[in-house]
């Protein structure tokens, strides 16, 4: 069994798509405990439509990259999962009455839908990236990027994906879904000199 000091480097380009997705993974779950904390509610869904799509970016990145192989076929232990109910939970409180969306399974495969959450998508989104935040930070890049690239391409890219076209909507129904006499009076005061 190989100690740390003894695992092999990753190489430049992929030290340097490390550091990006590690960036990028730091500020989504800063941005994500701020939102869920309630400080700013009436910036939450612009402040998650913008850390879910520079997260997607990122993310990019990992699925357009060759497949990262990692030295040994067994991860490294990182120790125990966090516990992120508490973080769900508040998510859940956050978006009470809009959480729940309609997302299509497999667009390629056929038309099947199936319910999901915001708040649980944010929940193993941010699970996902943690666990290879984990390893990152110990020195792992190989196993980091491995578990982000995996994760990416088996489950965290599509909920990033439709839990971004989520919030788009929601945020499209807050700001253009208003009464008729309201929009005609924005209409009348816009085309006045």
């Amino acid at each position: 069994m190989s100690t740390d000091d003894e695992r092999p480097t990753a190489d430049p380009d992929l030290r340097d798509i490390a550091e990006a997705v590690a960036s990028e993974s730091r500020s989504f779950l800063t941005t994500i405990t701020e939102v869920a904390a309630g400080s700013a509610p009436d910036a939450s869904l612009p402040l998650l439509l913008l850390a879910l799509s520079d997260l997607l970016a990122a993310g990019a990145r990992l699925g357009a990259t060759t497949d990262v192989v990692p030295p040994s076929r067994f991860e490294p232990d990182i120790g125990p999962d966090a516990d992120l109910e508490p973080l769900r939970a508040n998510l859940a409180n956050l978006f009470d009455g809009i959480d729940e969306y309609i997302e299509v399974v497999d667009p390629l495969l056929g038309p099947e839908v199936e319910e999901s959450t915001i708040s649980g998508d944010l929940v193993a989104i941010v699970g996902a990236l943690t666990q290879g935040l984990a390893h990152h930070e110990r020195g792992h890049v190989l196993e980091a990027l491995w578990w982000w690239q995996f994760s990416y391409l088996s489950d965290w890219g599509e909920r990033a994906a439709s839990t971004l076209r989520a919030i788009q909507t929601i945020l499209a129904h807050v700001r253009l879904d208003v009464d008729d006499d309201v929009a005609a009076e924005a209409e009348y005061d816009a085309l006045q000199p």
